[in-house]
């Protein structure tokens, strides 16, 4: 029943975040440094989020690892909006999408499992930016499996 209740909240929570977002995206948009870092069967995604911005991620397809490294950030986890300060560990169940409040300068990093190197193909393996994408490739995924 747990498993029901996550899954259940992780969609909606979801949909929120798509919702939230389209407004924000009529605001100014600023980029985020992003740096990248391999080892073997390990891709780091490090973003650098500046105090005071509101963000949105990705929907993450795979459960993954992520790591406040620096500073104060209020977050939409799986246990709802939470304020962590580094450092922090939180784990993203598939079809996670978050929004998040920088209170200080953050390093946000996330870890995907693969051997891949080129960075476009590690995004579009690991992610997805649209609902209805998602969605389509949540099932091709359960699919596979």
């Amino acid at each position: 029943m747990n498993e029901v209740m996550t899954k259940s909240h992780v969609d909606l929570s979801r949909k929120v975040v798509f919702q939230m977002e389209k407004e924000l995206l009529k605001l100014p948009q600023i980029e985020l440094p992003v740096f990248h870092h391999f080892a073997k069967g390990v891709c780091a995604r490090e973003l650098h989020i500046p105090a005071d911005t509101v963000l949105t991620g990705a929907v993450h397809l795979h459960d993954n690892l992520n790591f406040l490294l620096q500073g104060t950030i209020s977050v939409l986890t799986d246990k709802g909006m939470e304020i962590l300060s580094a450092p922090a560990t939180v784990v993203s169940p598939a079809g996670t999408k978050r929004i998040a409040y920088a209170h200080t300068d953050c390093i946000w990093t996330t870890i995907f499992g693969t051997d891949e190197k080129d960075v476009d193909k590690i995004i579009s393996q690991f992610t997805s930016n649209d609902e209805l994408e998602y969605l389509e490739l949540k099932n091709e995924i359960l699919i596979e499996e």
